[in-house]
C-alpha cells in the first residue's frame, strides 16, 4: 500500500479520538530562575513577574529599540528530545507598538524569530555554537497578532510553531530580537502522540506521531480478551495531529461473548442465553426445547424426549419424532396392493417428515411374521417415502401379511426408540378378473361411439361392472376419461367430429379391478350419418368441408365488420380475421368474438363446473381488465378477485387452483368480456400454456377456474430470486416460453402481449403462457402507463414491435419481437426494458435502430438471439419453431453459453450510458442503490458506515458479505456497480469478486 494511498485514505476518513500533548518544558511553572544564555549580555533580561491570578512568573524582556542594528540573542536550556520525532512550541509575549514610542530610528521591529539546534549532548556555551542562522536552523519569523501602545496594558499574544525531524537526543531552542521592544512572557515545548484506544474490539498501544504533519505512524493492534480476528492486519494509522483514523483489519466477540460497553468489551452470554459463533451479534434466548445453566454458552442442550438433526443450526428449536400414520386404508387386488394413509396428528415440530413401509410375511399357524423377502416390489419404494401411497406388487396368493407404516423425521435417527408406525393386516385369498380379451365398435357419429366387448376369460367372481377410459390419441392418459357400465357394451357421447380416440375397458368383481385390455384406436365420423361408406364419400366430404370453411370465413367476416361500423360508426383498427389452423386433421381456433350469442362460444368451449366442486381458500390478487393474475398489480378496471383455492371433481383426485370471480353488479359486456379469455383459453392445450379447468357461469359468482402456478408472474419471480439461477436454468424458462408461443403461432393466434408479466411459473420452474385478454382490448380505457402511447391507442410500447406500433400490424412476427424483450427481461432478472425512459423515447430510439444491450453476465448466442427478433423487417425475424430448435442447440452444448457478450460491441452508446449510473448524479448512497435496484440494503450500508461514495469505492466481496450482502447475484451486480464508481473517480483500485 503506496503512501499517497495511505494520505488520501485518511483524507476522507473521520478522526476517532482526539490527540493527547506530552509537555517537555514549560516555563509557566518555573519558580526559580530560568537561567537562559542571552548574547550579548545588553541584550534579553530575565524578569519576574505576575499572570493574570497573580501567580508568579519568570519572563524574559528586550526594549533596545532606540539603537540600530540590534541583534539579541536567547537560548534556553538542553531540552530531552524522549522518543518523538517532532515538537511543538507555544510562545506567550507581548510586543509593543513602534508607532507608541517617540524618537526612535526606523530600525523598530515587531517581529522575532524562532530557531533550534539539535545535539546529542549538553554541550552549549556562551559561545558555541555561534551566534548566527547557521549553525541554529530557523523555524519562522514570529509577528503578533496584537502590538500595545505606552498608555495601555500589554496585549498577550499566543503562537505556535512546530519543527521536525528531530534524531539527536536533544535540542535548544534561541530566539532573535532585531530590534523590537517586547516581552517574552512564557514558553511550553510538548509534542503529540494517539492516546491508547479500542477499535473493532482490538486494543492499540499509544504512539507518537510522525516527524511531518503529513505522516502516518502505523500502530498495531490485538484482539481484546474473548475476541477473535476476523480479518488482518490489525492496525490504526496515528496521523500527524495525534488522531486515529478507521482501523484496518477487526476483531469481533468470540462464540458465548457478546459485544458491551459501547463495543469496548466482549461479555460472557449469562445462563438461559447463549451465541453459537462468532461475530457482533448478541445473545439469544435459547430455542424452545433446549436449555443452559452456565454462562458463555455456544450451544443450548436439548431437554429429554427432544433433539437436533446433524445438519439442525444451534439456533434452530430442539424437536422430536413424530406420531404413527393415521387412516391407513388397504386395497389388495389379486397379488397387489395399495396403502394410502394420512401425516401424523403431531410432526414432531419439523417440516421433514418422510415415511417407510416395512412389510412382513406371517405364519396363520403361529402367527410369526417376518420380513417379506426381496421378490415384494414396493413402489416408489419403500423407505424415506414423500408421498403417502405406495403400490406393492409380487405378493403370494392366499398368503397374509402385515404392513407397518412409520413416520420418521430428521431426528428419529436420535431417538433411541423405535419410530411409531402404524399396521394393517391384509390377506390375498381374492383374484381380481383377468383382462378383458377385445373391444368392437359397432358405429359411430360426429360425437358419439358404439362399443360391445367379451367378457374375461377368468372372471374369478361375478361381474359388477365395467370401465371404459378413453383420451383423444396423442394427448396422453393424464387428460383421460371414464364411464362405467353395468352391460359389455356402452355408448360414448360428447366426443369431437373426425378425431381418433384410444379406448380401453377393464371388469371389476368384489376383488376389485381386472386389468386393462389392449389399447384400441376407434374415430368417431366427419359428418352425423353413421351409416355412409367414409371411404366411398371422402371426395365429396372434402370438397363439401372446403367450401363450407371458406362460405363460414366470409359470413364471419363481413358479420364483424358489420357490427362493429354499427358499434363504433367506422371500421375499427384492430379488426381481425378468423384465426384458425389450416393443416388438415388438426383443430381448428375459432375467434369467439365471431359467434353471435358469446354464451355459445363458452359453452363450446369451456367446461361448465358445479359451483359445489369449487372451494376458494385466499384471495391472492384482483382481476384487471381482461387479464390474467399475473397482472393483478394493475390499478384500473377492476373486474373482481383472484383466488387459491381448491377443485375436486367427481372421479378426480382433488387439485389447487387460481380461481377468477367477477366483481358483483357487473354488466353484460363485462360479463362477455371476462369469460372470452376463458372461450380462447378453453381451444388451447400444451404444457407450455395456462390450463383452463373450467368455469362457473350457471351460479353466483361467475368464475373462470385454472391450474394454480405456486411462483406467480415470472417478472416479479425473477426479481425475488435475482442471480439465483444457472444459465442452463434460465435457458429452460425461456425454451418453455417459446415452445409455447410456436403453439399458438401453429395456430395462427397472435397474442399481441407477451411479456414476462403474463408468463406464471410453477413449483417446477415450468413457464406458461398466459393473459388472452389483451388480444380483443386494445382499445380499453385503462390509466396503466404500461399500456399506453401517445400515438393514440393503447399498447405496451416497450414489448410491441415497430410496424404494430405504427400500423396496428399485429402477426406472429410481432409476437417474435415480443419474446426478444422477454429474453432480455428473463437474463436481466427482470429488469424493466428501457429502464426509464419515456415510451415516446423508446419509439424513437428503436426507430433509430437502437437495440437493448445484453445484460450483465448474459451469453453472446442469447444476445444475438435477441437481436435476431429485433429485426426491423419482420420477414426476416425467426418463426418460433427456429427459436425452439436454437435453444435445444443451445442447451446441449453447454459450452456455447459461457461465452459472455460484451456490452460495448454492436450497441447504440445512448442506451448504454444509461446501463452505468454516473455516481456523481446522486446525492446520497441511497440513490445510488436505488438506481441499481438494491434499495434493500440501504440500512446494511447505512448502519456498517458506508455513507459516502468514497468509503463505498473502497468496498470489496468481503465488506459486502459483512454487512449482509448474502445472495451471489446482489454481490456481483453491486460490485459492478463499484468497478464503473471506480473508473469514474479514475482510481485504479482492484475489484475482488
Amino acid at each position: 500500500m503506496t503512501m499517497d494511498y495511505l494520505v488520501f485514505l485518511c483524507s476522507i476518513l473521520l478522526p476517532m479520538a482526539l490527540a493527547v500533548e506530552e509537555t517537555l518544558m514549560d516555563t509557566k511553572w518555573a519558580i526559580s530562575e530560568l537561567a537562559w544564555t542571552s548574547h550579548p549580555e545588553s541584550g534579553w533580561e530575565e524578569v519576574s513577574g505576575y499572570d493574570e491570578a497573580m501567580n508568579p512568573i519568570r519572563t524574559y524582556q528586550v526594549c533596545n529599540v532606540r539603537e540600530l542594528n540590534q541583534n539579541n540573542w536567547l537560548r534556553t536550556g538542553f531540552i530531552h528530545r524522549k522518543d518523538m520525532h517532532r515538537v511543538y512550541v507555544e510562545m506567550k509575549f507581548t510586543v509593543r507598538d513602534c508607532n507608541s514610542i517617540p524618537n526612535i530610528p526606523g530600525s523598530c521591529k515587531e517581529t522575532f524569530n524562532l530557531f533550534y539546534y539539535e545535539s546529542d549532548l549538553d554541550s552549549a556555551t556562551a559561545s558555541s555554537p555561534f551566534w548566527m542562522e547557521n549553525p541554529y536552523i530557523k523555524v519562522d519569523t514570529i509577528a503578533p497578532d496584537e502590538s500595545f501602545s505606552k498608555l495601555e496594558s500589554g496585549r498577550v499574544n499566543t503562537k505556535v510553531r512546530s519543527f521536525g525531524p528531530l534524531s539527536k537526543s536533544g535540542f535548544y531552542l534561541a530566539f532573535q530580537d532585531l530590534g523590537a521592544c517586547m516581552s517574552l512572557i512564557s514558553v511550553r515545548v510538548f509534542y503529540k502522540k494517539c492516546s491508547t484506544t479500542i477499535a473493532n474490539f482490538a486494543q492499540f498501544p499509544e504512539t507518537v506521531t510522525g516527524a511531518e504533519p503529513t505522516s502516518l505512524v502505523i500502530a498495531p493492534g490485538s484482539c481484546i480478551p474473548n475476541a477473535l480476528e476476523v480479518s488482518v492486519p490489525l492496525k490504526l494509522y496515528c496521523n500527524g495531529d495525534g488522531e486515529w483514523m478507521v482501523p484496518v483489519g477487526a476483531c469481533t466477540c468470540a462464540a458465548g461473548f457478546e459485544p458491551a460497553m459501547k463495543d469496548t468489551e466482549c461479555l460472557a452470554c449469562s445462563p438461559g442465553t447463549f451465541k453459537s459463533r462468532q461475530g457482533d451479534g448478541l445473545c439469544s434466548p435459547c430455542p424452545p426445547n433446549s436449555r443452559t445453566s452456565s454462562g458463555s454458552a455456544t450451544v443450548c442442550t436439548c431437554r429429554n424426549g427432544y433433539f437436533r438433526a446433524d445438519s439442525d443450526s444451534a439456533e434452530m428449536a430442539c424437536s422430536t419424532v413424530p406420531s404413527s400414520p393415521r387412516n391407513v386404508i388397504s386395497n389388495v387386488n389379486e397379488t397387489s396392493l395399495v396403502l394410502e394413509w394420512s401425516e401424523p396428528r403431531d410432526s414432531g415440530g419439523r417440516d421433514d417428515l418422510l415415511y417407510n413401509v416395512i412389510c412382513k410375511k406371517c405364519s396363520v399357524e403361529r402367527s410369526l411374521c417376518t420380513r417379506c423377502d426381496d421378490n415384494v416390489a414396493i413402489s416408489p419404494r419403500h423407505l424415506g417415502l414423500t408421498e403417502k401411497r405406495v403400490y406393492v406388487t409380487n405378493l403370494q396368493a392366499h398368503t397374509q401379511y402385515s404392513f407397518e407404516i412409520q413416520a420418521v423425521n430428521g431426528v428419529s435417527s436420535k431417538s433411541p426408540y423405535t419410530p411409531q408406525f402404524s399396521a394393517v393386516n391384509i390377506t390375498t385369498n381374492q383374484a381380481a378378473p383377468s383382462a378383458v380379451p377385445t373391444v368392437h365398435l359397432m358405429g359411430a357419429t360426429a360425437s358419439t361411439m358404439s362399443l360391445s366387448w367379451l367378457p374375461p376369460d377368468r372372471p374369478n367372481g361375478i361381474i359388477l361392472d365395467y370401465e371404459i377410459k378413453y383420451h383423444e390419441k396423442g394427448h396422453g392418459e393424464a387428460i383421460a376419461h371414464t364411464v362405467t357400465s353395468q352391460r359389455s357394451a356402452t355408448r360414448i357421447e360428447g366426443l369431437k367430429p373426425g378425431t381418433p380416440y384410444v379406448v380401453q375397458v377393464r371388469a371389476r368383481t368384489v376383488a376389485g379391478y381386472g386389468r386393462y385390455s389392449s389399447s384400441y384406436d376407434f374415430s368417431t365420423n366427419l359428418q352425423s350419418d353413421p351409416e355412409k361408406n367414409i371411404q366411398e364419400q371422402l371426395p365429396l366430404i372434402v370438397g363439401s368441408a372446403t367450401a363450407g370453411l371458406v362460405f363460414i370465413i366470409a359470413v364471419v367476416v363481413i358479420a364483424i365488420v358489420c357490427l362493429r361500423k354499427q358499434r363504433n360508426g367506422s371500421e375499427s383498427e384492430y379488426t381481425e380475421k378468423l384465426q384458425q389452423y389450416i393443416t388438415p386433421g388438426m383443430k381448428v381456433y375459432i375467434d369467439p368474438f365471431t359467434y353471435e350469442d358469446p354464451n355459445e362460444a363458452i359453452r363450446e368451449f369451456a367446461k361448465e363446473i358445479d359451483i359445489s366442486c369449487v372451494k376458494i381458500e385466499e384471495v391472492i390478487g384482483a382481476v384487471f381488465s381482461c387479464v390474467s393474475h399475473a397482472a393483478a398489480s394493475r390499478s384500473a378496471g377492476e373486474f373482481g378477485e383472484v383466488c387459491r383455492g381448491r377443485l375436486k371433481l367427481p372421479g378426480r383426485r382433488e387439485i389447487i387452483v387460481a380461481i377468477k370471480t367477477l366483481k358483483v353488479g357487473y354488466t353484460e359486456r363485462q360479463r362477455r368480456d371476462f369469460l372470452s379469455e376463458a372461450s380462447i383459453m378453453g381451444q388451447f392445450d400444451h404444457p407450455n400454456i395456462i390450463h383452463l379447468e373450467g368455469v362457473v357461469t350457471k351460479s353466483r359468482p361467475v368464475m373462470i377456474v385454472t391450474e394454480f402456478m405456486e411462483n406467480g408472474a415470472l417478472d416479479s419471480f425473477l426479481r425475488l430470486n435475482d442471480g439465483q439461477f444457472t444459465v442452463i436454468q434460465l435457458v429452460g424458462m425461456l425454451r418453455g416460453i417459446a415452445a409455447g408461443m410456436k403453439y399458438l403461432s401453429d395456430a395462427n393466434y397472435v397474442h399481441r402481449d407477451l411479456a414476462a408479466r403474463n408468463i406464471l411459473v410453477n413449483s417446477n420452474l415450468v413457464c406458461k403462457v398466459s393473459d388472452f385478454g389483451l388480444s380483443r382490448f386494445l382499445e380499453d380505457d385503462t390509466t396503466d402507463p404500461t399500456y399506453t402511447s401517445s400515438l393514440g391507442g393503447k399498447i405496451p410500447i416497450r414489448w410491441t414491435a415497430p410496424e404494430a406500433i405504427a400500423y396496428r400490424k399485429f402477426t406472429s412476427a410481432s409476437d417474435v419481437w415480443s419474446y426478444g424483450i422477454v429474453m432480455w427481461e428473463v437474463m436481466s432478472y427482470g429488469e424493466r426494458p428501457y429502464w426509464d425512459m419515456s415510451n415516446q423515447d423508446v419509439i424513437n430510439a428503436v426507430e433509430q435502430d437502437y437495440r437493448l444491450p445484453p445484460p450483465m453476465d448474459c451469453p453472446t448466442a442469447l444476445h444475438q438471439l435477441m437481436l435476431d427478433c429485433w429485426v426491423k423487417d419482420r420477414n426476416l425475424r425467426p418463426k418460433f419453431a427456429q427459436i425452439v430448435n436454437t435453444l435445444d442447440k443451445l442447451i446441449r452444448n453447454a459450452a456455447s453459453l459461457k461465452v459472455i457478450s460484451s456490452v460495448h460491441s454492436g450497441v447504440s452508446q445512448p442506451l448504454l450510458d444509461r446501463c452505468v449510473p454516473d455516481y456523481t448524479t446522486f446525492t446520497t448512497v441511497g440513490d445510488w442503490l436505488d438506481a441499481i435496484k438494491m434499495s434493500r440494503y440501504k440500512e446494511n450500508f447505512l448502519n456498517a458506515g458506508f455513507a459516502s461514495f468514497d468509503l463505498v469505492a473502497q468496498m470489496t466481496a468481503e465488506d459486502l458479505l459483512r454487512i449482509g450482502v448474502t445472495l451471489a447475484g446482489h454481490q456481483k451486480k453491486i460490485l459492478s456497480s463499484i468497478q464503473d464508481m471506480r473508473l469514474q473517480m479514475n482510481q485504479t483500485l482492484p475489484v475482488q469478486v
